[in-house]
């Protein structure tokens, strides 16, 4: 539920502002869409990588981020699996644990670890769905759709266009919302049968977001399950890395350059790595450079820029 009714005031002020925001939202995908095909060269090749796309799609096939039904395509578009209730989730989704990481790694089933792993987010949801159901940000998506050429755009940049994209649907929707009167009832609670277990799926601005709950007699939480958009994007980053490292990286010493450009790559996936692995307090971005043998003979630190020579 929510916890407070919206005023027609309230609504009116908000409606008053709509028109100029999706203004705002438009001129944002043509400010990303001109950075991008203005070098595509660089745009189209930093970090990128072939995977599988992941999200909630409504019934009909289009972009729903509250609600639906979960869709995978593979790297050249087809179907994997579609219309997933999410209910069950685990039986096409589950998450290798791997020593040196405090994050899951998650995959479908069906592919295995090794091909299973995927992207969510902006660049799959746009991808995913069939169409986006508000003008403005449907023929967007159409045209980023056809900047691809018929196969899915995997540039890591691209995130940035695709989330505009959203951010224009986003405003939008919000706007159609404004203009139905139901938005001012005042029924704010919804109740029903109470059950021990408990799945959610919404499509968060990162990405799909899972929360799978068990609760005992009394209500408190006796088991928990949270999948969220950066922990199904971790091999996805590790990817990006890795084309980064192998364009950028000489083999023997670490640049700031390089660090700069390790980056940009992830933080095209607004990434919240505390979210992730449940650690507290902030995380200095630590870049070591390890030989054959496994010793590290370079580091730097994002923080300070400290350097310490090996």
């Amino acid at each position: 539920g929510v916890n407070k009714a919206v005023t027609q005031a309230e609504r009116d002020g908000l409606l008053k502002d709509a028109y100029q925001i999706i203004g705002w939202c438009r001129e944002a995908v043509q400010l990303a869409k001109r950075l991008h095909q203005s070098n595509d060269a660089l745009y189209n090749r930093f970090g990128a990588f072939r995977s599988n796309l992941v999200s909630l799609v409504e019934p009909g096939g289009g972009m729903d981020l509250y609600d639906g039904k979960l869709r995978a395509r593979d790297g050249d578009g087809k179907i994997i699996f579609d219309n997933v209730d999410y209910n069950r989730y685990w039986d096409h989704i589950t998450e290798e644990v791997r020593p040196w990481s405090y994050m899951k790694f998650p995959y479908i089933r069906s592919l295995g670890p090794d091909d299973g792993w995927y992207k969510v987010g902006p660049l799959a949801r746009v991808q995913n769905c069939d169409h986006i159901p508000t003008p403005f940000a449907e023929a967007e998506r159409r045209e980023f759709v056809d900047y691809g050429g018929g196969q899915p755009v995997q540039a890591t940049l691209a995130f940035h266009w695709a989330r505009m994209i959203e951010l224009l649907f986003a405003a939008e929707a919000i706007k159609e919302l404004l203009q139905d009167d139901d938005i001012l009832g005042n029924e704010l609670e919804v109740s029903g049968e109470r059950r021990e277990r408990g799945v959610g799926v919404i499509e968060a601005p990162r990405g799909t977001l899972i929360h799978h709950y068990r609760v005992d007699e009394d209500g408190m939480a006796t088991r928990a399950n949270l999948i969220v958009s950066t922990t199904h994007n971790n091999q996805a980053m590790n990817e990006s890395i890795r084309q980064v490292a192998m364009r950028y990286l000489d083999g023997r010493q670490l640049t700031e350059g390089l660090l700069n450009h390790i980056e940009v790559a992830v933080r095209a996936f607004d990434p919240c790595l505390s979210c992730a692995t449940h650690a507290l307090g902030k995380m200095p971005f630590n870049l070591e450079l390890i030989d054959a043998e496994g010793e590290c003979i370079d580091q730097m630190v994002r923080s300070s820029i400290e350097r310490r020579p090996w």
